[in-house]
C-alpha cells in the first residue's frame, strides 16, 4: 500500500531517481534481513549460510548508500559532478581489501588470533566482523558512486538494479528460499546485461563504473573545457514552421526537457501532421535520453507515435547530413559535439547524436545558459547552422503545432 501511494505521486521526470530509492531499500532490506539471521541462529550456522550473510550485507551495503547518492544526485540534492579524491582507486582496493579480510575472520574466526581482535571468542569475532562489514561497504558503496559523474548516472542505476538482484539472491541463500534465489539472480544477470549493454552504447569502460572510475584520470569538473567562441542565433516559432513546411526529410531529437514539460502529445502531433504531408518524419532516441534507459521511447509511445517512426542512435546517426531540418527538444548533453571534439570535457568519447550535420537545426531551449546534466554548455548552439528557440518546451510545441 506504501509503494503504491509513493508511486502514484510520481511523474515521467521523477522515475529515475524512484528506482534508485528503491534499490536503497532492497539494500538496507538485504542488510537488516542478513543481520536478523545470523543474530537469531548464531552459532548454528554452516559455512555456506555464513558466506551468504557476510555477502548480504557487503552487496547490502554498497546498495543502500549508492542508491542514496545516485537519488541526490537525480534529484538535485547533490552536484552532479563527480568527487575526486587524489588517491581514489586506492581507497576503493584498501577498503574491498578489508572487507575481503572481514569475511575470512567471519568464517573462520580463528585468523583473529593474528590481529587485534585477539582473545574474543568466536561469535565476537564474527559479530565484530559483520559491523565492519556494514559499515565500511556502506562507506565504499557511498565513494564509488559519488566519484561518478552525472553523465553516467543511468548506467549507475543498471548496475544499482544488478547489485539490488544479487543482494536478493543472497537473501535467497540464507532463508532457503529458492524462488527468493531465483528472482534475485534474474534481477542481477539482467541488470549486469543491461549494464553492459549501456556501457556500450555510451563509450563507457563498464569496470570504471563498477569500480568508481578506477584507472580514470581524476576528473577536472570541466574546467579546463574549450572556450566556445562565436554568437548564438534565437529563432523562433514562425521561422521553425516555415523551415518544416519546406523541409522533406525532417528528425526530432527528444530530450529530458521534453519530459520535464510534457510536450510529447503536442510533438507526436507535430509529427503527424508533417508526415500527412507526404514530409519524411522520424524520432532519433539517444540510449540514455532522459536520464533512464527507454524513458523517452515510453513517453513517445504514450503519445502514440508509431514505433516505425521511433529509430535508436545507431540506426539514424549516419542520417543527419542528409536531414534539411533537426528539431532538438529538451536534449543537451546526448547532442553535444563536444563529445567528439572536446578532450577536456566530462563527457569526451561518449556517442552522441550529430545533429549539427544537418542543414538546418532548431534546439529548443528554455533559457540560455541552461545547461545539460554534465553541466556544460552545448558548443552546437554557436554553429551557423543552429537557432535557439526560447521558452517552455510545451508552450514552443503547441504554437508550432497551432502554426502548423
Amino acid at each position: 500500500a506504501i509503494g503504491a501511494a509513493v508511486a502514484s505521486v510520481v511523474g515521467p521526470t521523477e522515475l529515475p531517481q524512484t528506482v534508485a530509492g528503491f534499490h536503497s531499500l532492497v539494500g538496507i532490506a538485504a542488510m537488516v534481513g542478513a543481520a536478523g539471521e545470523y543474530l537469531g541462529n548464531a552459532g548454528e550456522l554452516d559455512a555456506g549460510t555464513l558466506s551468504a550473510i557476510y555477502l548480504a550485507v557487503f552487496i547490502g551495503g554498497i546498495t543502500f548508500t549508492g542508491s542514496v547518492v545516485a537519488f541526490s544526485k537525480l534529484a538535485g540534492m547533490m552536484k552532479s559532478a563527480p568527487l575526486a579524491l587524489p588517491v581514489r582507486d586506492q581507497l576503493n582496493l584498501g577498503m574491498v581489501g578489508i572487507l575481503a579480510l572481514g569475511m575470512a575472520a567471519f568464517l573462520d574466526p580463528s585468523l583473529a588470533n593474528l590481529s587485534f581482535l585477539q582473545g574474543l571468542d568466536a561469535e565476537a569475532v564474527r559479530l565484530s566482523s559483520l559491523e565492519m562489514a556494514a559499515v565500511l561497504s556502506s562507506v565504499l558503496g557511498f565513494h564509488l558512486v559519488a566519484s561518478i559523474g552525472g553523465p553516467d548516472m543511468p548506467v549507475v542505476i543498471t548496475v544499482l538494479n544488478s547489485y539490488s538482484g544479487w543482494a536478493l539472491c543472497a537473501e535467497g541463500f540464507l532463508l532457503n528460499n529458492p524462488l527468493l534465489a531465483q528472482v534475485g539472480a534474474l534481477i542481477g544477470f539482467s541488470g549486469a546485461i543491461l549494464t553492459w549493454i549501456m556501457c556500450e552504447a555510451m563509450g563507457r569502460s563498464i569496470t570504471a563504473v563498477i569500480f568508481g572510475g578506477a584507472g580514470k584520470p581524476v576528473a577536472n569538473n570541466g574546467n579546463d573545457s574549450t572556450e566556445i567562441e562565436g554568437d548564438i542565433t534565437i529563432g523562433s516559432v514562425d521561422n521553425m514552421m516555415e523551415s518544416l513546411l519546406e523541409a522533406k526529410n525532417i528528425i526530432i531529437v527528444p530530450g529530458y526537457g521534453l519530459a520535464v514539460a510534457q510536450a510529447q502529445f503536442a510533438v507526436a502531433d507535430i509529427a503527424k501532421k508533417l508526415k500527412g504531408m507526404g514530409k519524411n518524419v522520424r524520432f532519433g532516441i539517444h540510449p540514455v535520453a532522459g536520464r533512464m534507459p527507454g524513458q523517452l521511447n515510453v513517453l513517445l509511445a504514450e503519445a502514440s507515435v508509431p514505433y516505425d517512426m521511433v529509430f535508436e542512435m545507431e540506426e539514424i546517426n549516419d542520417d543527419f547530413e542528409g536531414t534539411d531540418v533537426t528539431l532538438v527538444i529538451g536534449a543537451s548533453d546526448t547532442v553535444s559535439s563536444a563529445a567528439e571534439d572536446d578532450p577536456n570535457c566530462s563527457i569526451y568519447g561518449m556517442p552522441v547524436l550529430r545533429v549539427w550535420k544537418s542543414h538546418l537545426v532548431f534546439v529548443l531551449k528554455r533559457t540560455i545558459g541552461n545547461t545539460g546534466y554534465a553541466g556544460m554548455e552545448n558548443p552546437i548552439l554557436y554553429k551557423d547552422n543552429v537557432e535557439v528557440v526560447l521558452g517552455d518546451a510545451h508552450e514552443t510545441c503547441e504554437a508550432l503545432r497551432s502554426a502548423i
